[in-house]
């Protein structure tokens, strides 16, 4: 990944640990990662509480680059908080497919954000830089694009913008039961140790091998 050095000036120390896994044969569910699912939800059951979540100095650390780039994260969360604060809500983790499911497990169980695109449909090189004033951005989900700011931090590739970082990804590169090849980006912010990073990533590579036959 190219990282601009306007990035790397206004964070100090942001890193990111990114590679392709595959190839994949994705499945709308898979047993034994519902069984692994249950483990994870007890598992963070047991180790928060929705009064404790706000001051664990990870999810700290990822808030404190959220509120840097004009994003509010008691609004939008940082993704692996997110998923976090669903269980201990008592709400259903997303089903989505057995690659999304597998990643969003290894985000919750070391709170790394983690970003995932179909690599079959990324073009080049991605680059992360500053957003330009009134660049548009559709993420997954959402009806309309938005309309970003100058001082939040975008992935892109060689056509278009792939990720609002570290907390939306695209639309268009979305991961599909059609998906043969997933491009992980494990997602590191100022405060967070190089080593937590690459952590998240190597999980969720281990998950996506385990429970989609990848290789």
């Amino acid at each position: 990944m190219i990282i601009h050095e306007d990035i790397r000036k206004a964070f100090p120390g942001i890193f990111v640990f990114e590679g392709d896994i595959g190839p994949l044969s994705l499945t709308d569910k898979n047993p034994h990662l519902e069984q692994l699912k249950e483990e994870v939800i007890t598992e963070t059951k047991n180790r928060f509480t929705l009064e404790q979540v706000k001051d664990d100095p990870l999810f700290r650390a990822y808030r404190d680059f959220f509120w840097s780039v004009g994003v509010d994260p008691t609004k939008t969360r940082p993704a692996s908080e997110a998923l976090v604060r669903r269980i201990l809500a008592g709400k259903p983790l997303p089903s989505i497919n057995t690659a999304v499911d597998a990643y969003n497990l290894a985000s919750v169980r070391t709170g790394v954000p983690i970003g995932a695109f179909d690599a079959d449909l990324l073009v080049g090189e991605i680059t992360m830089r500053f957003a330009q004033e009134g660049e548009k951005f559709l993420g997954i989900g959402m009806e309309r694009p938005l309309t970003l700011q100058r001082n939040q931090v975008i992935l892109t590739d060689e056509n278009e913008i792939i990720a609002v970082y570290p907390y939306r990804d695209s639309d268009g590169t979305k991961i599909t039961q059609d998906t043969k090849k997933i491009h992980i980006v494990s997602c590191g912010v100022p405060k967070i140790e190089p080593q937590t990073v690459m952590a998240a990533y190597e999980l969720a590579a281990e998950y996506l091998k385990e429970y989609n036959a990848g290789r």
